[in-house]
């Protein structure tokens, strides 16, 4: 899976989020998460810092930067948060929706996991077939020990 993005549409119908999917897991910004929680940005941004600051979560493995237009059509790089903040903050602000959203991600995860599967299987078998091709050619072709 490899930066995909889908709606993400609360059970309220109200809420509804771009979410990113990269690297295995789901990224979200902070104006997102804020959008998710029904918190404004500076309350996420602090929970965010305190995942951190209390060493739950090691930022380097869980935050990447996407290259993101702005209104002004400028391009920024933004930080993003995975699956595992999304979760942390999610509980830190007690938010139904942060529920919701972590079981919708999960399952599409394990839907992008299986496809993958599949995909990969039908690949391997499409390369055995043409090793055992290859094979067959050049038991036909190959020299004889003539000597």
């Amino acid at each position: 899976m490899k930066n995909q993005i889908e709606i993400y549409q609360a059970m309220d119908g109200q809420t509804q989020v771009e979410v990113t999917f990269d690297q295995d897991t789901v990224w979200l910004n902070r104006k997102q998460l804020a959008e998710l929680f029904g918190r404004d940005i500076k309350t996420i941004g602090e929970h965010i810092n305190n995942v951190f600051d209390e060493e739950e979560l090691d930022k380097d493995s869980v935050v990447a930067k996407f290259a993101t237009t702005a209104i002004d059509n400028k391009i920024y790089q933004i930080d993003h948060y995975n699956l595992d903040v999304i979760i942390s903050v999610g509980y830190r602000v007690k938010s139904r929706q942060g529920t919701q959203f972590r079981q919708w991600a999960t399952q599409r995860l394990k839907e992008y996991l299986v496809q993958g599967y599949v995909i990969n299987e039908k690949r391997l078998a499409q390369k055995q077939q043409e090793v055992q091709t290859l094979k067959r050619w050049y038991s036909h072709f190959k020299p004889s020990n003539r000597g």
